[in-house]
């Protein structure tokens, strides 16, 4: 007999008791048979959970399941046909094509007359385009197949709207230490003895599979043919290789992590800061982007609270392209360590999007003529210069005279905090503010 992988859609040899043979992967011989014994995805499973309530009452709505990889999406598909009495029919977006797809609803079609139903399982759902997800719409609309798509990408990014108004977006927790402690103690419990590791190791191994069960599934079955002595966290790393971090530049992990690394400066918390840095830069990130994004928060986020902040930014950018990997990459956390216990203000940055909102509103009026050079002796006749006063001529070197256009008034779009910096100047504004209005200091 044969079915498929617990991970994947491999056939496999199944027991009469419905697990994976002794000759399988451990993976594969750990596979579910049911619901329940899926691990870490309670939050939809649950008998009051989404897909629960769905298996209860023995009817399916098409859905999209978004999840990390390893974390069951493909088994609880699977699962859900077998609960509900559907036929399964697995394709992988990368493989398939048209021709697949119109196989597949000739004989969901055909099965529907005879009162069965198919479960069309589409593992990388996002890698069809946008005209191939269209060529699911009727099929879903009318019934002929329930859909569950499987993705690791955002769908809102990657799925069409009128896909995703057909379909429910169910989310995929990320495997805990806990859930992948569970994996473990399983597959210990299937092999009859214990991993040869200490508990260092064993941590270790968690903080490999990066939420990731089939790959701590996979780690754990090498250390149980390699290794018969008991392994520390040296050992372990020699025996089998570091999974790589899961980080891609180009789709959202790359804009989670940077709005981490960008809000933990806000919040001031060098530390989470310093590991979100971290967490960019061992995953391939280009150190030139985070340096970019440094300077942007020197002058968003501090501003004139600490106008060196942005020269720090500024040096840690220029350190590292003098240096390059790794060396200048301490430059950019020194600077994010300076960003980050830096005194906080977006007044600068507020002020300025008040300035451009008003002079869009404005438009293109002049400004006052007692500010305007008058180089020619028409412009002197025209009142051009008339009445300047030079303020390295008055007291502080301040005059008090209006530089807005007449016609529209004077405008306050900077009002700096009491932080830093910004605690003097908004002193100082104070009192030229009082000068104007013709009072004293």
């Amino acid at each position: 007999m044969t079915d498929k992988g617990l991970f994947d859609d491999a056939p496999i040899q199944v027991t009469a008791t419905g697990r994976a043979a002794r000759t399988q992967p451990l993976a594969d011989r750990l596979r579910p048979i049911s619901l329940a014994e899926v691990i870490g995805q309670d939050h939809l499973l649950g008998p009051d959970k989404p897909i629960g309530r769905m298996v209860a009452r023995r009817q399916l709505s098409s859905m999209i399941l978004w999840g990390p990889p390893g974390c069951g999406k493909t088994t609880i598909a699977k699962l859900l046909a077998q609960a509900t009495d559907l036929v399964f029919e697995p394709l992988s977006a990368v493989f398939s094509g048209v021709a697949d797809l119109r196989r597949v609803f000739d004989g969901a079609r055909k099965r529907r007359q005879t009162g069965g139903g198919t479960l069309l399982f589409v593992d990388e759902i996002h890698r069809f385009n946008r005209a191939q997800q269209d060529g699911f719409l009727p099929y879903v609309e009318d019934g002929t197949v329930v859909l569950i798509g499987a993705t690791t990408e955002n769908p809102s990014f990657e799925l069409n709207a009128a896909l995703l108004s057909r379909t429910q977006v169910l989310v995929l927790n990320r495997l805990t230490a806990e859930a992948l402690e569970q994996l473990l103690v399983h597959a210990e419990k299937i092999e009859g003895r214990d991993l040869p590791l200490d508990e260092a190791a064993r941590t270790a191994l968690i903080a490999m599979a990066d939420g990731d069960g089939r790959f701590i599934l996979n780690l754990a079955e090498q250390v149980f043919t390699i290794s018969s002595a008991k392994l520390n966290p040296e050992g372990l790393a020699e025996l089998v290789q570091r999974r790589a971090p899961l980080y891609d530049k180009s789709q959202e992990g790359h804009y989670n992590l940077i709005s981490a690394l960008h809000k933990s400066v806000r919040g001031s918390d060098p530390d989470a800061a310093l590991y979100w840095l971290a967490r960019m830069l061992d995953g391939g990130e280009d150190p030139r982007y985070v340096a970019r994004r440094v300077v942007r928060m020197a002058v968003e986020d501090i501003g004139l609270a600490d106008p060196h902040a942005l020269t720090v930014a500024l040096a840690a950018w220029e350190t590292y392209e003098r240096l390059g990997s790794p060396e200048g990459e301490l430059a950019i956390g020194q600077a994010v360590l300076y960003v980050a216990t830096a005194p906080k203000s977006n007044a600068a940055y507020r002020a300025f999007g008040a300035a451009q909102k008003a002079a869009k509103e404005s438009g293109s009026l002049m400004p006052p003529k007692h500010i305007l050079n008058a180089p020619t002796r028409m412009m002197k006749d025209m009142g051009y210069g008339r009445g300047y006063a030079y303020d390295h001529d008055q007291d502080d070197a301040f005059s008090g005279q209006n530089y807005f256009p007449d016609e529209m008034g004077r405008r306050e779009f900077y009002a700096p905090t009491g932080r830093g910096f910004e605690k003097t100047l908004a002193d100082r504004l104070a009192v030229w503010k009082r000068r104007r209005e013709g009072g004293t200091e």
